[in-house]
């Protein structure tokens, strides 16, 4: 049943991709639209997100460290098959010795000891697998409160729910080397890897919108270069904002 929604899936993504062989030639889907739910979603950074971003720069370091560790130590789980599904067997070495030991010596994540042995996982989903199979991102457009995304990027996030390890375990309700958890545990940790990266880019965001002439279409370019970057695994992804979440 699961293999048939992903396939379902995909073949809506394969003919949207048709339409868009680059990344950079995404066109929009419904711009209108797209445009109204991103006020909608800078209204409720205004109002909600970014206070707490600001409260949470305010915690002791290491506590607001130990935060950033643990919910980077979770999205890393994700990186373990998709980097598989990519055949980077390098990437999925560092991702599953990073998880191993920052999940045991690290205390559950909280500590980073993989870094100082030169572990370096990087974020990696399904619609950046897909990306490295040569998939068009598709059109491009906006969903509430998660933000910016493409067809491809869209169908990614689906499947991501189903090979994520830490969904698996959540909003899925199934057992994992005898770990379980709920929905609670899944929306609070998304929650908190929002406000950390929030936190860490205050600054970037502020300037954004400072000297943005069209601040849509700002974040818009942004997204895709940073969606690029990551399918190529570039260096280039390693800037001033950090990782951005999909």
């Amino acid at each position: 049943m699961i293999f048939k929604k992903i396939i379902k899936s995909l073949s809506v993504l394969l003919i949207a991709s048709s339409l868009s062989s680059k990344i950079y030639a995404a066109e929009e889907c419904f711009e209108k639209a797209s445009r109204s739910i991103f006020k909608f979603n800078m209204m409720v950074d205004d109002a909600i997100i970014e206070p707490i971003a600001k409260g949470y720069n305010k915690l002791p370091r290491p506590l607001k460290e130990g935060t950033s560790n643990f919910t980077n130590n979770i999205s890393t789980l994700l990186s373990i098959p998709t980097s598989l599904l990519q055949g980077n067997f390098n990437q999925f070495a560092h991702s599953t010795g990073s998880v191993i030991l920052n999940s045991t010596i690290g205390v559950f994540g909280i500590l980073n000891p993989a870094e100082k042995i030169g572990l370096k996982p990087s974020k990696e989903d399904f619609g950046q697998t897909l990306g490295s199979y040569g998939l068009g991102s598709g059109c491009y457009f906006v969903l509430p409160i998660l933000g910016p995304t493409t067809v491809r990027d869209s169908v990614g996030l689906l499947v991501d729910s189903y090979l994520d390890p830490f969904a698996h375990v959540t909003i899925r309700e199934k057992e994992l080397f005898s770990i379980s958890g709920n929905n609670l545990d899944y929306y609070s940790v998304k929650s908190a890897t929002a406000v950390d990266f929030r936190s860490d880019n205050l600054t970037n965001f502020d300037s954004v919108e400072k000297n943005s002439l069209d601040l849509y279409s700002s974040f818009k370019s942004i997204y895709l270069q940073d969606r690029s970057n990551k399918i190529k695994n570039s260096l280039d992804d390693q800037d001033d904002w950090g990782n951005l979440e999909n």
